[in-house]
């Protein structure tokens, strides 16, 4: 049976490259001032890229100690998984979870005042959820806001509930990724805000014992020193925060999405391909079958667009994306065989395709290219030393 599972991952697949991963995050931790340490965001299995895969290296490996995620599914996950270390959920949880936050030991996030006494309120008696206050400094998605002193009161009285034990403040850079004057203004000014509240909190003998406002785009262009963790996601695997924007780092992609040829045909000029008959052959041409398609999570929106890699070079989707299947001319690339190995991004010989390019070409960013790949898809761990790659 395991040897059958095995063959049938050659049909679509991503490859995990760890030895990246773990470049990656050395990368990253050497763009943090002193005294700020990493928190690794996982959230959406872990961008897609696999948590059963990512967290061991992660934890194991790197040493990491402070998880993020997105719910209190994914939290319970990490703790399946033998994670030890803290972890944050960013999200809502219903206050009806409470024992269950106990229960795991998670942090969650605290979204207003009204959510912090529903979530104290549904503890059970004698115990308290762990909590980290969320500042809406100018994102206008979760968190308290008001101007300062109003914004401190609030905060006061969360951190009085009885059945909540508040550890810390964050909030979220909304145009980090952003090198326009205004967008660098605001946001500074998002940090001083959540800064100053810190201050006024102190100065009321409330003790704040973390300070998050740096994502990956604010690590890398905003490496404020005043706050005591970064979250870091997206540039862990390898992918920039903003794709027009260079890095201070050089990063790897962790991910490859791969598949195989089905069938190679030879088609006369005049031959329409896939559904719609979007495409028409004005040549005789080589089409090649391919066994991916947009319920793998390959954006049927790149139908006719986009380029693939065989054989080290690149080939041209031919017709609609179809739902487990996609078509290539392979006319210009030589001897293309079934069962030759195709790559939808990654590298393969001197050419690439990446996630990124993928996602210029429909309007989107490569998170959701990366985030998009569907579970039914392996996530296959490369290592140089095991012998996991297919």
């Amino acid at each position: 049976m395991r040897k059958f599972q095995k063959e049938a991952l050659k049909r679509a697949w991503a490859e995990i490259n760890l030895p990246r991963l773990r470049s990656n995050f050395e990368k990253c931790r050497s763009l943090l001032p002193k005294g700020v340490e990493m928190m690794t965001v996982v959230k959406a299995n872990a961008y897609g890229h696999g948590i059963e895969t990512v967290i061991p290296c992660l934890e194991n490996d790197c040493g990491v100690n402070f998880f993020a995620v997105s719910n209190l599914v994914e939290a319970i996950e990490l703790r399946e998984l033998g994670v030890s270390g803290e972890i944050l959920i960013l999200g809502y949880t219903p206050p009806k979870n409470a024992p269950e936050l106990i229960e795991y030991d998670i942090i969650q996030a605290i979204t207003e005042r009204r959510y912090a006494e529903e979530l104290s309120r549904c503890c059970p008696a004698g115990e308290k959820v762990r909590c980290h206050i969320a500042v809406d400094t100018g994102m206008t998605r979760i968190g308290i806001r008001g101007e300062l002193s109003p914004l401190c009161d609030e905060a006061e009285a969360i951190y009085r509930l009885p059945s909540l034990s508040v550890e810390g403040l964050f909030t979220h850079l909304s145009v980090a990724d952003s090198d326009s004057e205004s967008d660098k203004a605001y946001t500074a000014a998002q940090i001083e805000k959540l800064v100053a509240l810190k201050t006024e909190l102190n100065r009321r003998f409330i003790i704040v014992e973390h300070l998050h406002f740096l994502n990956s785009a604010g690590a890398a262009y905003h490496p404020d020193p005043r706050g005591d963790l970064a979250r870091f996601g997206i540039m862990l695997f390898g992918l920039k925060p903003n794709s027009a924007l260079k890095l201070p780092v050089e990063l790897e992609p962790v991910m490859e999405l791969k598949a195989i040829v089905s069938q190679v045909k030879t088609v006369e000029p005049g031959v329409d391909v896939s559904y719609g008959r979007t495409y028409t052959t004005d040549k005789k041409t080589r089409i090649a079958v391919v066994t991916i398609g947009y319920a793998d999570g390959y954006p049927r929106l790149l139908s006719n667009k986009a380029e693939v890699l065989v054989r080290g070079k690149r080939a041209p989707i031919v017709g609609r994306v179809c739902m487990d299947q996609l078509m290539i001319d392979v006319t210009e690339v030589g001897e293309v065989c079934e069962g030759d190995v195709v790559t939808l991004f990654g590298k393969d010989g001197g050419e690439s395709v990446s996630a990124d390019e993928l996602a210029d070409m429909i309007g989107t960013i490569g998170y959701e290219i990366i985030c998009g790949i569907s579970p039914r898809v392996p996530r296959i761990a490369v290592d140089c030393d095991t012998s996991g790659k297919i």
